[in-house]
C-alpha cells in the first residue's frame, strides 16, 4: 500500500512562491506516476501537474509555465514548485500516486492528507 505524506503549504501573497513536497512510501514510489490535483471549497478535485515513473511531465494549461513538477526517488519524494502565484490557485492541494499518469483523480489509489495554499491579492 501506498503511502504520502504531503506538506509545504502556506500563505503568500500573489505573485509569490511555494514549493509543495510529497513524501511516499518507498518500494512503490520509483515506478508510480505521481500527480498534483487541487481543490477549492465547492469546487470538485482538479488537476494540476504529473510525473511519469520515467520522469515525463504534464501540467493543465492553468499552472503551465508556472509550475513544476520534478521528483526525487533517492528521497522518496515529489515537488511542485509553484511560482507567480495567483488568489485562484488558491485551494487545498493533494498528491496522489497511481500505476500511469491520468487527469481524472478516479486514477489514483493513493493520496496525502492534503496541504493549504493561500494566495492574498
Amino acid at each position: 500500500q501506498v503511502q504520502l505524506v504531503d506538506s509545504g503549504g502556506g500563505l503568500v501573497h500573489a505573485g509569490g512562491s511555494l514549493r509543495l513536497s510529497c513524501a511516499a512510501s518507498a518500494r512503490p514510489f520509483s515506478t508510480s506516476a505521481m500527480v498534483w490535483f487541487r481543490q477549492s471549497p465547492g469546487e470538485d478535485r482538479e488537476f494540476a501537474a504529473a510525473i511519469s515513473s520515467r520522469g515525463v511531465t504534464y501540467y493543465a494549461d492553468s499552472v503551465k509555465d508556472r509550475f513544476t513538477i520534478s521528483r526525487d526517488n533517492a528521497k522518496n519524494t515529489v515537488y511542485l514548485q509553484m511560482n507567480s502565484l495567483r488568489p485562484e490557485d488558491t485551494a487545498v492541494y493533494y498528491c496522489g500516486a497511481g500505476g500511469r499518469v491520468v487527469t481524472a483523480p478516479r486514477g489514483y489509489d493513493y493520496w496525502g492528507q492534503g496541504t493549504q495554499v493561500t494566495v492574498s491579492s
